[in-house]
């Protein structure tokens, strides 16, 4: 693991392989850490950093706000997750590479190709966020949040993070920068002192900023239709990761492959050889 210091976050990453760069953002929501590849879910039973480093220099990151990468309290939109992972392209000298997203990831891969096409040689899109019951589910964690501070302060979301060292996702109350406060003293004591109805309205700007849609966010369909990208579309099928959003994901892109295997079938024996046959064509 190493971490470098981007645009005044720290971030954490890891590099594994040799071959054509690929760009990792990870799955995991708020939570997206460089582990979530290995042992969440899907992930842990299709093993793609066991498979895909035969072939690729794997780029994994912990997203900013995630895991020990750092933060700024700032109305976070999907084009500041992608100017992150610029950010660490840049770093490491590499002017095009392909990208892949999880979960949340794949908003944020979309993003990056809408702002920087010249550098995206391709995307993997593996269970896209979306769906109604998605956006319905976000906004309700951000309003939990917003309650919270409401009743405690930001001295409270500081207490219950510290106390509970959990990530927004796990429990609303600690809010889209748990992590930070949990990783960096600095980042926390700034924290405390922020003036609360400001904050609170810089987290009504990134929830609606960030969900806005019943479908895959990320990018608006208009600059998706006129993306010149291959893409690899692996659908997921539940409450987060609706079935729809990865449909329309594939109409969107101009150059989409939909890999149309329920969750069940992708497997570690399908999944990693579908990946490297689309990134090697």
């Amino acid at each position: 693991m190493a971490s470098v210091d981007l645009d005044g976050i720290a971030t954490r990453y890891e590099i594994l392989g040799e071959g054509p760069p690929l760009l990792m953002y990870a799955p995991g929501g708020f939570d997206a850490t460089i582990e979530k590849w290995r042992a969440s879910g899907v992930y842990e039973r299709i093993k793609l950093l066991e498979h895909l480093p035969k072939k690729f220099r794997c780029i994994a990151f912990d997203r900013r706000e995630c895991g020990q990468s750092g933060g700024r309290v700032e109305p976070i939109t999907w084009r500041h997750y992608a100017a992150h992972g610029k950010a660490l392209l840049d770093y490491l000298g590499i002017e095009r590479a392909h990208l892949i997203g999880g979960c949340m990831g794949c908003s944020c891969v979309i993003a990056f190709a809408v702002a920087y096409p010249q550098a995206t040689q391709s995307m993997i899109l593996w269970w896209p966020v979306g769906g109604a019951k998605y956006r319905i589910k976000a906004h309700q964690r951000f309003a939990d949040h917003l309650s919270f501070v409401n009743g405690h302060g930001l001295d409270g979301v500081v207490s219950v993070v510290q106390k509970e060292g959990k990530a927004f996702n796990a429990d609303a109350r600690g809010g889209p920068w748990a992590s930070p406060i949990r990783t960096d003293r600095a980042f926390t004591a700034a924290f405390s002192k922020m003036n609360r109805e400001k904050y609170e309205s810089i987290v009504a700007g990134m929830r609606d900023a960030l969900f806005d849609r019943d479908t895959s966010p990320g990018a608006e369909p208009e600059a998706l239709l006129k993306l010149d990208i291959p893409a690899l579309v692996v659908p997921g099928r539940d409450e987060s990761h609706a079935t729809s959003a990865a449909r329309y994901l594939e109409e969107c892109l101009p150059k989409s492959q939909y890999w149309d295997v329920l969750p069940e079938g992708q497997t570690e024996a399908t999944a990693p050889a579908r990946l490297l046959q689309f990134l090697e064509s």
